[in-house]
């Protein structure tokens, strides 16, 4: 996922001199090309996330598109505060770019696991989060990020989709806007799993199983404060819908799904089930595959 989102951003600031990449003194192996093809584009502002973030803050205050890159929590929790009050505050036009969302690193234990990003992200009202689960799906975001002039989440897994017929399927990914990945057998059922960043591998299993089986498979890659509205018109068209996350579900994608349909006058008419990572995963460490089987994560 990061070397084909780095590959968008190089076409992208071949005709955008205003596109900035900035990174945490990390990422190397994947920003070379980037940084050889565009030094005046690209700083490394070091094992300093709080100071990135308010360099990037100060350069979107004269136009510039920045990129701040990092794993997941480093330039999230870490830098909580110049996101809040020099990047949202503002609506200033920073793209915070996450990679190793969910489990990714999650050998490297608590400090690498992002799974409560969600949660602080999505509490900042001018910020939208982009989370896709497809080459398809990190195209359209790219495409709606260079579009857009506010703050933006962007949170990238490791990998992309292995059990996905056509992973590179185009779709036109609105903003707040649901994405159809995969139907079940029965085309006239009104129930789906909904899922959101890289977990739609998982969503593929969950539906093989006979429980599932029933199960349109959904995904909601652009979403945030201002879209809830638009959600609680989708859930309306559901009886049944089960979200899935690589998250915890206090605060996640879950949640907010839950808060957009308290907003819709009928409520409880739509079933809505959650799907997220054991809280006990904070206290574990193991790669991200085993981590979900030993917690039934999408079981």
């Amino acid at each position: 996922m990061r070397n084909y989102f780095i590959d968008l951003l190089t076409k992208e600031a071949k005709s955008n001199n205003k596109i900035m990449l900035m990174v945490g003194d990390l990422g190397f192996s994947v920003v070379e090309n980037f940084k050889e093809k565009y030094p005046k584009q690209f700083i490394n502002a070091g094992v300093a996330e709080q100071n990135m973030t308010g360099m990037a803050a100060g350069l979107a205050s004269e136009k510039f598109h920045v990129f701040t890159y990092s794993i997941a929590n480093f330039n999230t929790f870490r830098c909580s505060e110049q996101i809040r009050n020099d990047i949202d505050y503002h609506n200033y036009n920073v793209t915070v770019v996450s990679v190793g969302g969910g489990l990714s690193y999650g050998a490297l234990g608590y400090s690498h696991h992002a799974i409560q990003d969600y949660a602080l992200m999505r509490s900042f009202p001018n910020m939208t989060i982009y989370a896709p689960g497809t080459r398809s799906e990190i195209a359209n975001c790219m495409k709606q990020i260079f579009k857009s002039k506010s703050p933006a989440y962007l949170r990238l897994g490791k990998t992309l989709p292995k059990n996905l017929k056509k992973p590179n399927q185009p779709h036109d990914h609105a903003p707040g806007k649901w994405t159809k990945i995969l139907e079940c057998k029965n085309r006239e059922s009104r129930k789906c799993i909904l899922t959101t960043g890289a977990v739609i591998d998982d969503a593929v299993k969950m539906q093989k199983k006979e429980e599932f089986s029933n199960y349109h498979i959904y995904s909601l890659p652009i979403w945030g404060m201002k879209y809830k509205t638009l959600q609680a018109q989708q859930i309306n068209k559901w009886d049944e819908i089960v979200t899935l996350e690589d998250h915890l579900e206090d605060g996640g994608f879950g949640s907010y799904i839950l808060e957009c349909n308290s907003s819709i006058q009928k409520v409880g008419e739509t079933k809505i089930k959650l799907k997220s990572l054991n809280k006990n995963v904070c206290n574990t460490v193991g790669d991200q595959d085993n981590l979900k089987e030993h917690f039934k994560f999408a079981h």
